[in-house]
């Protein structure tokens, strides 16, 4: 064979397996849609526009001699935009600090009773709580939460008079490191719900679309068993799974970092039992078609990346424009991350997750009954 016939073979090999690796979808979704569908999520996140926003809750004053006398309304009146409540703004004072080198930074302030601010604290919505005591502004944060410190020091600089605190004058620290308020106890919630997408989607997803890929669905054709049966089974063993794994995690958080439960437990149980059925029907529809491993990591991608990203698994969704803000709360993983961090941390149960249990059981019903009623075996 001549050396021209050696080198035609080799570019004919070559192109033919790259004909075969493009025609993949799986292949195109991870190497080309994946990266841009991240770096546009986390873009919008963090990188959404050149204004940092910041949003600051100011506890109510009861009497108004002593708003008046306070540092923090007098910064407030008279430094500051004064929105008037119209349904759309919910903010009270708005405070542009610009910087030709850092950008602009933008405060929000919100007036709020104590209970009010503490509850948007857990919930990742606000960072900061600035009170007035005997003249002076106080600041109560998470030492350990970094975002929060920066706004503290921004803040000081703009209503203080800027100096630098000399070394162990903290007076006006107010440090939260209370159960509920820490990151700990944002993370550890999320986590959980995390573990139970992940796990249902790819151990059912996945576990499906890989046995008919190997022809082993094909099998159990011939067996009298129902396709409702066999998923169930597939379904009730993963429930299982999904609540040992959330187990160990609750307990290595319990000793490691002391969180707590501070709502109903069995409101939690409740609840987590709906994420896992509403995901466990998600998953089922997903995979009732296709035999196809690499369309199969490119459908179940294509809902679990978005949902981690977006529904403040590990940082606030509140950090996403506004308008997308009333999408993401109705995904699935952030209803329930919502439910199970709102029983940790805020005390909630039966009432307040009453409506979450409703939605994603319907939801995981009829995503199993739509995925059954199209399935196929191979």
């Amino acid at each position: 064979m001549s050396r021209f016939s050696r080198l035609n073979q080799l570019w004919l090999l070559t192109l033919s397996l790259f004909r075969e690796l493009i025609r993949e979808p799986g292949v195109l979704f991870w190497g080309i849609v994946f990266p841009i569908l991240m770096s546009a999520g986390l873009g919008m996140a963090f990188t959404k526009k050149a204004d940092i926003l910041r949003k600051v809750a100011v506890i109510r004053e009861a009497s108004l001699a002593v708003r008046d006398s306070s540092a923090v309304y007098n910064f407030l009146e008279n430094n500051c935009e004064k929105n008037s409540i119209n349904g759309k703004k919910d903010y009270n004072w708005k405070l542009e600090i610009k910087n030709e080198k850092l950008g602009t930074s933008v405060f929000l302030f919100y007036e709020l009773t104590w209970d009010d601010a503490m509850t948007l604290l857990k919930r990742g919505t606000i960072n900061l709580i600035l009170t007035g005591n005997d003249g002076h502004a106080q600041y109560h944060f998470d030492p350990l939460n970094s975002d929060a410190e920066l706004t503290y020091l921004k803040l000081r600089n703009a209503i203080g008079s800027g100096d630098v605190i000399p070394e162990g004058n903290t007076a006006e620290i107010r440090p939260l490191t209370i159960k509920g308020t820490r990151y700990i106890d944002f993370l550890v919630p999320g986590l959980i719900t995390m573990g139970v997408m992940m796990s249902a989607m790819w151990g059912i997803s996945y576990g499906i679309i890989e046995k008919r890929s190997k022809k082993l669905l094909r099998r159990l054709v011939a067996t009298p068993m129902k396709k409702s049966h066999f998923l169930i089974a597939l379904i009730t063993v993963r429930v299982v799974m999904n609540i040992v794994e959330a187990l160990v995690l609750l307990l290595f958080a319990l000793i490691a970092f002391h969180i707590t439960i501070q709502g109903s437990i069995s409101a939690m149980i409740l609840l987590f039992i709906a994420g896992n059925i509403a995901f466990a029907g998600i998953a089922v529809f997903v995979s009732c078609h296709t035999s196809n491993t690499e369309v199969g990591n490119g459908l179940i991608n294509a809902i679990v990346m978005p949902m981690m990203v977006l529904s403040g698994i590990f940082f606030s969704y509140h950090n996403f424009p506004d308008w997308s803000i009333p999408v993401i709360n109705k995904l699935p993983l952030t209803i329930l991350t919502d439910g199970i961090r709102s029983i940790f941390n805020e005390g909630a149960g039966y009432q307040q997750v009453a409506l979450p249990v409703m939605i994603l059981s319907a939801t995981g019903v009829i995503f199993f009954l739509a995925g059954l009623k199209i399935f196929k075996w191979h």
